[in-house]
């Protein structure tokens, strides 16, 4: 009895326990939506706060931290990993709902999980139920664990955001504001307006004097007119090429890219994580400055995922139609990113890692690989329903749809358990 309790109940509680801690945080962002603390235009503006500062700023100190020269094959084989579930994901959700006659939305919601917010916060609830130190004690288990998770994140960021613009909305999780069309004009007196709007916008927003500020704007004017002029010189598959590779570049990927080169760099990471006394004359204040704005991103994200939640199902609660679950949707989403995924990942790596030599001796690599394609959908499904043109009763069936999902998302515990298990075996033999 002693040994069942040791082997499942202590883990199973354990990652219970961390699976609840995330969804109570849902639930706070429920309670401020309920009692005006936040609202929708808020939700948004910190969701892209967190998604253009916060989430590079992690990257930039996680990623930056933990790579190095030895290090880096750990990450490839995140990389590899991430592109293969991920393309395998979003192959199966065309076939879906081509094939079963399903909603568009399903494509999106069986492709792309949530990789940021949920994973880095559940992360954080294990180090407080202590359940990890049984696969890596050391003091930096966590942090090695986050910066596989956010090389994973920044995966599937990039390819939501150069495979799914028109489904997913681009890059942000709302839908995104559109700019004015400007009427036909004569080319030399737009420029002139646009120059002093620009001009009249930065000298009322920016803290720099406005005889800084005007020059500056005019430079960038003129750079972009010369670059769109340049680009609308190229023939249109040139074009279509450029534009398909632009959508890689977001802030997720420069914030990985800027970790990347800082933790490959024997000097540049000296100087941003070692000891002061040791040649970290940045660590003290600008490292530490920049993982104070980025540790602010799981719990903030996870909280606007309440709000959108609560928002969505209060924006049509006075409506006649109030819509109804999608049943068929919803269980073959569940059992994909519930079952079948941690079924294929789980023994997948277990093979890979005891077996081959294709990844490295480290538990916490292992056990975050298993959990990755694992999790609820993304919440750019609430995005894709206003770029749809989706009528008031698909809305709130998605809004219930999204609310069920991450409602049942303790279920990841079972996943947890598994692949704790399945990481014990390996370093145990």
């Amino acid at each position: 009895m002693s040994n069942v309790k040791e082997d499942f109940v202590i883990p199973f509680t354990g990652a219970l326990q961390a699976s609840l801690a995330v969804l109570l945080t849902i639930f706070y962002g429920v309670i401020a939506a309920q009692f005006d603390l936040l609202n929708e235009k808020s939700a948004k503006d910190i969701s892209k706060a967190c998604v253009r500062l916060f989430l590079p700023a992690l990257l930039i100190v996680n990623v930056g931290q933990q790579l190095n020269l030895e290090s880096g094959t750990r990450y490839l084989a995140v990389l590899i990993w991430a592109i293969i579930y991920n393309v395998l994901s979003m192959v199966f959700g065309l076939a879906v709902t081509k094939f079963m006659g399903l909603p568009q939305w399903v494509t999106p919601a069986l492709a792309f999980n949530n990789t940021t917010s949920l994973p880095l916060l559940l992360v954080q609830s294990l180090q407080s139920t202590g359940i990890l130190d049984s696969l890596d004690a050391s003091s930096d288990a966590i942090d090695r664990a986050k910066s596989y998770f956010l090389v994973n994140a920044m995966v599937s960021n990039s390819l939501t955001f150069a495979l799914g613009p028109r489904l997913l909305n681009g890059q942000e999780e709302d839908s995104p504001d559109e700019e004015p069309k400007r009427e036909d004009q004569d080319e030399e007196a737009a420029e002139r307006n646009s120059i002093h709007e620009h001009q009249q916008e930065n000298e009322e927003t920016s803290l720099l004097p406005n005889r800084a500020v005007r020059p500056g704007v005019k430079a960038i004017y003129l750079t972009h007119k010369r670059l769109s002029n340049f680009y609308s010189s190229l023939s249109p598959r040139t074009q279509a090429v450029l534009d398909f590779l632009w959508q890689f570049f977001n802030p997720p990927l420069i914030g990985a890219v800027i970790g990347g080169i800082v933790g490959l760099v024997p000097a540049l990471h000296t100087l941003f994580f070692s000891s002061p006394n040791k040649g970290g004359y940045l660590n003290a204040w600008l490292t530490a400055s920049i993982k104070n704005i980025g540790d602010l991103f799981a719990s903030l994200q996870v909280v606007v995922v309440g709000v959108k939640l609560s928002q969505a199902m209060l924006r049509y609660k006075k409506g006649e139609q109030s819509g109804s679950v999608p049943w068929k949707p919803f269980t073959i989403i569940t059992v994909v990113r519930f079952v079948i995924w941690p079924l294929i990942s789980i023994p997948l790596i277990w093979i890979l890692a005891s077996k081959t030599s294709v990844l490295s001796d480290d538990p916490i690599l292992w056990f975050a690989m298993m959990l990755m394609p694992t999790g609820p959908p993304a919440m750019k499904l609430t995005a894709l329903a206003d770029v749809s043109g989706a009528g008031d009763e698909e809305k709130m069936s998605i809004a219930k749809f999204l609310t069920i999902s991450y409602a049942i998302s303790p279920l990841i515990c079972f996943s947890v358990v598994g692949a704790l298990k399945a990481s014990q075996a390996i370093a145990s033999s």
